[in-house]
């Protein structure tokens, strides 16, 4: 494309992945968003839950003072509990639930436009009908509960059914069922889907975009090694060109293609479209972050 490509998107990073020891401990949350805040390339960054209370406060502002779009994944404590808002338990459901609203007041906070979740465990064929009406249950109850806040977005991002995560959420045909049911009754709803999760899905770019494009509202760039025998196999999102990976400046290409042909990349609305990429053993994360704008830059120059 001839025209810069923060023309259609706000480049945002999932911050939180591309820098794994802070999820959980004290870290140097303040740091990390500096790197990005500092970065003239990021228009936006995906936080999640930051313990104290007075860093927290810190990093909300500094990503104000540097004009950043901010969405919130609540990703790392839904995979670190294993929180289910598609269990057949309703106790379990409901707990899940409310542990989520307590993520979604952070999330208001922090001024995001966005809470990003995941749906829990696919318990198999003959109890999935009864967890997606489960799921749609949860999420409405998230979004009635965001609308009375006046909060974000309620987005739920698709995984993989099969291979890693074994997300009940899932393939673009049921993302788009839910996002069916539970866009009859808010506006505050939408999907995400990551490339990186595309072919752990054993979908292309238009199978997993072209079904949900009317629900879309964020995508993720990222990588997957589907090969057992090479490190970072499954969905750990290694960096662009690890060896035995799917996903590279070709891959990207056909992605970012597919999103102009659906209309999601736009002058008006310029979505959030983020890295999530996470440093293995020895890498460097700002060294992973230059790595993939490369890709995305070289990528574009294909579209």
């Amino acid at each position: 494309m001839d025209r810069p490509i923060g023309t259609y998107l706000r480049l945002g990073i999932v911050h939180f992945m591309a820098f794994p020891g802070l999820v959980g401990t004290g870290g140097p949350w303040e740091e990390t968003v500096r790197y990005i805040a500092l970065d003239p390339s990021f228009d936006a960054i995906e936080i999640t839950h930051i313990e104290d209370s007075k860093v927290r406060e810190r990093v909300r502002d500094l990503i104000r003072l540097a004009r950043l779009s901010v969405a919130y994944g609540a990703h790392p404590d839904i995979l670190g509990r294993g929180l289910n808002i598609n269990s057949l338990d309703e106790d379990e459901r409901t707990r899940a639930c409310a542990l989520l609203k307590n993520h979604l007041d952070e999330a208001i906070y922090m001024g995001a436009e966005s809470l990003v979740v995941l749906s829990g465990k696919d318990p198999g064929s003959e109890k999935r009908s009864e967890a997606v009406k489960a799921l749609i249950k949860s999420l409405g109850e998230l979004c009635a509960y965001s609308v009375k806040k006046a909060g974000p977005k309620i987005v739920v991002e698709t995984f993989d059914s099969d291979v890693d995560k074994c997300c009940l959420l899932g393939p673009s045909s049921l993302g788009k069922e839910v996002a069916e049911q539970v866009g009859k009754e808010y506006d505050n709803f939408g999907l995400l889907v990551d490339l990186s999760h595309i072919p752990l899905l054993k979908e292309s770019p238009k199978e997993a975009l072209i079904p949900v494009k009317e629900y879309l509202t964020g995508v993720h760039l990222g990588n997957a090694v589907m090969d057992p025998g090479y490190s970072g196999y499954g969905d750990n999102h290694p960096i662009f060109g690890t060896p035995g990976s799917v996903n590279d400046v070709p891959e990207v290409a056909e992605f970012l293609r597919t999103l102009l042909e659906i209309d999601f990349l736009d002058e008006k609305q310029r979505p959030i479209v983020s890295f999530e990429i996470k440093p293995m053993e020895g890498q460097d994360p700002l060294v992973i972050i230059a790595n993939a704008k490369r890709v995305l830059q070289r990528a574009w120059n294909m579209v």
